[in-house]
């Protein structure tokens, strides 16, 4: 099991990359199942998901060094959240509230994108955009179900998942159109969150897309990892570098 979650095999990688699959399966299903009515085909799906997450953190906290500091872990209490949520669904919306923590296990979990050890693949060459789209992507889908779920019971205003999507976008973009408000102190003080996190995240978008291109090669003397695509030397240590062109 080790080699399959930590090595650098081709059968390694491929492991990964189907777990990595299985999250994204994982996060269509919790985004589709909001808008429809909950029945029994969903809750076996739930269950069979459930069980899949907890083998899945049962075997890395098998082969961990350290095991108390895998409760450390974000990924891990998300696991945790998710599982019970999964396994044990809470009435109503709110459990599927509790899973909408899956998502983050993308971002957390398997090293996927640092497998790719050619700096010319698509993934590596574009690694940072992908992380920023992910961001900002887990965080406008996190914060649209803490608005629907701390509005929709008293906010007339937020009667689903597509108004709650909507308030948080034009609260993100700062564009304010004003058809729905959160009111109320906490109210103001989720729509400040909102608008500080997302302006932060939406910059750091911005800005892997239009600043210059770097490919990803490590040095071997100080381990900077960006270089311009052309570059001889490093520029931090100037040590002599062998950047593998694209017909390599």
């Amino acid at each position: 099991m080790r080699e399959l979650y930590e090595g650098h095999s081709d059968r390694a990688q491929r492991f990964r990359t189907w777990l990595l699959a299985f999250d994204i399966a994982t996060v269509v299903f919790i985004v589709a199942t909001s808008f429809s009515e909950r029945g029994v085909s969903v809750e076996i799906v739930d269950a069979v998901l459930g069980v899949v997450i907890l083998l899945d953190l049962l075997a890395r906290l098998a082969i961990s060094r350290n095991r108390p500091r895998e409760f450390l872990r974000l990924s891990t209490w998300t696991d945790i959240v998710a599982i019970v949520s999964f396994l044990a669904p809470l009435t109503g919306e709110a459990g599927g509230f509790l899973r909408v923590l899956r998502t983050l296990r993308i971002l957390h979990t398997y090293t996927l994108l640092n497998d790719i050890r050619d700096p010319h693949h698509p993934i590596s060459r574009n690694e940072e955009v992908i992380l920023a789209v992910a961001n900002l992507g887990v965080f406008i889908f996190v914060m649209t179900a803490i608005v629907y779920e701390t509005q929709h019971r008293t906010n007339p205003e937020i009667g689903n998942y597509a108004d709650a999507l909507y308030f948080t976008v034009t609260a993100l973009t700062t564009t304010g159109f004003g058809d729905i408000t959160l009111p109320g102190t906490t109210g103001r003080m989720l729509t400040v969150l909102i608008m500080i996190f997302g302006v932060t995240l939406f910059l750091r978008l911005a800005q892997v897309l239009f600043r210059p291109s770097k490919v990803r090669f490590g040095c071997p003397t100080c381990g900077l990892l960006r270089h311009d695509p052309d570059a001889v030397h490093c520029k931090a240590c100037g040590t002599l570098l062998n950047i593998p062109n694209d017909e390599s």
